[in-house]
C-alpha cells in the first residue's frame, strides 16, 4: 500500500486511505479559504483606516446597540452626523464592518453605481423573505430589471388619478370616526393607530378592489400585515435570532410562519378568484375594457403584465408584488402622514396657511374634496409636507453591499465586499447640508430656496 510522509506535521509514514487523502483536501481548502478572508479583512480594514469611527461599547459587540430604533436612537445619530459630517465606520461585532454615508456628495457616488456594483443587501432585508417573496422590494438583477418594466403601468398617472376617489372615501370614513369618538367624549386619539387603518383601508381597495371595513371592524388580514411588519422589526433588534434556524425554534419564529400563510392564502385566493371570473372574451379584453374606465387595481395591471416576449408574471410572482405594494405602502406612508399632522399642530400660523390654502381652492365646490388636479395648486401645504418629511423621514436609511472598490469623491475608497448604509435620515439632519436641521421650516422648499441648493 503506497505510503504518506506527514513528517511535515511531526508524523511517520502512513497508510494513503482515500479518507485520510480526504481530510488534507479538506483541511488544505479551508486553511486556505481562511487565509483568503483573514487577508481580505486586513486589507479591507488598511481602506477603512481613513473613515472615522465613534468609540465601540467593547472589542466584541462593536458599535451594536448604540443606534436603536427609539427617539434616543435617533438622538444618537443626529450626534454622529455632527461629528462626521460626510461619514463613518461602525462595526457588527468584531469582524463585520459598515460605511455609513450622511452627505449628498457621498450618497450620489454609491447611488449612481449600477446594480451590478453596489446591489441591494440582503443580510438586513432577509427576515422579510419568506412574506414578501421577490417582489421588487427584495429582488435584484435581472429579475428585478424585468419586473420593474411590466409594473411601470400600475404607476401610470391615468391609474394613479382613479384612486384619489378612494383615499378621498378612506379618509372621509377616518373623520368620521373621529367625530364620533369626540363626541362621545374621546379626549385623545392615537393618531397613528387610525392614520394606518385608513392607509390599509386604502391600499386593499387600490391592489385587491377589496372593501375589508377595516377601519369600523376587525380585519384578520390587516391584523396578520400589522403582526407580520412587528415581528419582522422585532427579530432585526435581536441579532442572535438572525439565524433562521433558531428563529424557526422560537414561538415568534413559529407565528411568523403561520401569520405568512394567512396572508398567502388571502393574496393567492384573490388572484384565484379573479382569474375564475373571467368572461368568456379573456383576460386581455377584459382588462382593456376595465382601463377605458378607470378601475383598474393593481391585481389587474400584474394579471396583464407581459415583458417583451410575450411571457407573463406567475401567480407566486403576482402575489409576491402584491404583497410588497401593502407592506410598502401601509406603515411608511401612515408614518408621513401622521408626522405632517404632528409638525402642523406644533406650528398653529403654517396649519392655518395650509388650511386657508385648501378652503380657497374648495370654494363653492361640492363636495368638497380634493381631486388630482388641484395637488399642482397647493404649493405650501406641499412645502409643509417635504419639510415633515425631511425631518421625519418613514424610512430612515437603506443598504448596499459594494461587489468591488468604489471610490468616493474625496478619493477615499469603499472597499469590495463591505456594507454601505445610506442614512436618510442622517443625511437629512446633517448640519453641514442643512443649517438648522433640527428646526421645521417649510420655507426650505420654497422654489427659490431650491434653486440655491
Amino acid at each position: 500500500m503506497p505510503q504518506l510522509s506527514l513528517s511535515w506535521l511531526g508524523l511517520g509514514p502512513v497508510a494513503a486511505s482515500p479518507w485520510l487523502l480526504l481530510l488534507l483536501v479538506g483541511a488544505s481548502w479551508l486553511l486556505a479559504r481562511i487565509r483568503a478572508w483573514t487577508y481580505t479583512f486586513y486589507d479591507n480594514l488598511r481602506h477603512l483606516q481613513c473613515f472615522p469611527q465613534p468609540p465601540k461599547q467593547n472589542w466584541f459587540w462593536g458599535h451594536l446597540g448604540l443606534v436603536t430604533s427609539t427617539e434616543q436612537g435617533m438622538r444618537v445619530v443626529t450626534q454622529l452626523v455632527a461629528n462626521y459630517p460626510q461619514g463613518f465606520v461602525n462595526w457588527m461585532g468584531p469582524v463585520m464592518p459598515l460605511v455609513t454615508l450622511c452627505h449628498p456628495d457621498m450618497v450620489r457616488t454609491v447611488l449612481s453605481a449600477s446594480a451590478a456594483i453596489a446591489p441591494k443587501d440582503m443580510i438586513l432585508s432577509r427576515f422579510l423573505k419568506p412574506w414578501l417573496g421577490d417582489g421588487l422590494l427584495l429582488s435584484g438583477g435581472d429579475k428585478w430589471s424585468r419586473h420593474r418594466r411590466m409594473l411601470t403601468p400600475a404607476f401610470h398617472f391615468n391609474i394613479l388619478k382613479s384612486y384619489v376617489r378612494i383615499f378621498n372615501d378612506s379618509v372621509n370614513i377616518m373623520h368620521a370616526k373621529w367625530k364620533r369618538l369626540t363626541s362621545e367624549g374621546s379626549a385623545h386619539l392615537d393618531m397613528f393607530e387610525h392614520i394606518s387603518l385608513m392607509t390599509l383601508d386604502s391600499l386593499q381597495k387600490c391592489v385587491f378592489s377589496f372593501d375589508s371595513n377595516c377601519q369600523e371592524k376587525p380585519s384578520e388580514y390587516i391584523s396578520a400585515v400589522l403582526e407580520l411588519s412587528a415581528l419582522v422589526t422585532k427579530q432585526h433588534q435581536q441579532i442572535i435570532l438572525h439565524m433562521d434556524f433558531l428563529y424557526h425554534l422560537t414561538s415568534d419564529g413559529r407565528r411568523f410562519r403561520r401569520i405568512c400563510r394567512l396572508v398567502h392564502d388571502f393574496t393567492d385566493a384573490i388572484i384565484q378568484e379573479r382569474c375564475r371570473t373571467l368572461p368568456d372574451q379573456g383576460l386581455d379584453d377584459l382588462l382593456k375594457a376595465k382601463a377605458k374606465v378607470k378601475t383598474l387595481d393593481c391585481i389587474d395591471v400584474l394579471l396583464l403584465a407581459k415583458d417583451e416576449d410575450g411571457k407573463e408574471l406567475s401567480d407566486e410572482d403576482i402575489q409576491a408584488e402584491a404583497d410588497t405594494f401593502m407592506f410598502g405602502g401601509h406603515d411608511t406612508t401612515a408614518s408621513g402622514l401622521s408626522w405632517v399632522l404632528y409638525n402642523l399642530a406644533r406650528h398653529p400660523e403654517h396649519q392655518e396657511r395650509c388650511r386657508q390654502e385648501v378652503r380657497e381652492l374648495l370654494r363653492e365646490r361640492e363636495p368638497e374634496e380634493i381631486e388630482w388636479d388641484d395637488l399642482a395648486q397647493l404649493p405650501f401645504l406641499t412645502m409643509c409636507i417635504k419639510e415633515s418629511l425631511r425631518l421625519h423621514p418613514p424610512t430612515m436609511g437603506i443598504s448596499r453591499c459594494c461587489t468591488q472598490d468604489i471610490v468616493l469623491p474625496d478619493g477615499r475608497v469603499i472597499p469590495k465586499g463591505v456594507i454601505c448604509i445610506i442614512s436618510i435620515f442622517g443625511t437629512h439632519h446633517n448640519p453641514s447640508v442643512c443649517p438648522d436641521p433640527e428646526v421645521y421650516d417649510p420655507f426650505c422648499f420654497d422654489p427659490e430656496n431650491i434653486k440655491e441648493r
